[in-house]
């Protein structure tokens, strides 16, 4: 095992980029997100808890007026170092046309695909968002 891959399994690590995701600022995230969809669409608020598996984002479709609000509750990454696949527990939203997508995603899984070069990165990923009480994640949470 190879450091790359040595570091990118540590808890050390897992509990440091949950406290860097906690601390980094809503402006912040909202104007990234602006930047990789600008012509497509625009955020006006994000809020997320790693820990609890909730998001909430208030988006705006290129050329739409009225903003699309979705609520996600329960996500996460199952499977083993080969195999992974995202789930969605709960999903709303103001639209019923995106509830009716929601619909359609909420419950199932899906494969994330698999790409060689990435095994590490994606098994981070997983690690950060599997479900799981982790007693010393608590500990980091209240010095955030």
């Amino acid at each position: 095992m190879g450091f790359k891959s040595s570091l990118l399994k540590s808890n050390l690590l897992k509990r440091t980029v949950k406290v860097g995701i906690k601390l980094t600022p809503k402006i912040l995230v909202v104007s990234v997100a602006n930047i990789i969809l600008k012509g497509i669409a625009e955020f006006s608020d994000i809020l997320y808890d790693l820990d609890k598996r909730t998001a909430f984002v208030n988006v705006t479709l290129y050329g739409e007026e009225e903003p699309i609000e979705i609520a996600l509750d329960g996500f996460e990454i199952l499977g083993d170092e080969e195999n992974y696949q995202f789930i969605l527990h709960k999903a709303q939203s103001n639209k019923p046309w995106m509830n009716n997508i929601l619909s359609r995603i909420v419950g199932k899984a899906w494969d994330i695909p698999a790409i060689p070069q990435y095994k590490d990165e994606v098994g981070f990923v997983a690690n950060l968002l599997k479900a799981e009480d982790d007693p010393e994640q608590e500990t980091i949470s209240e010095i955030a």
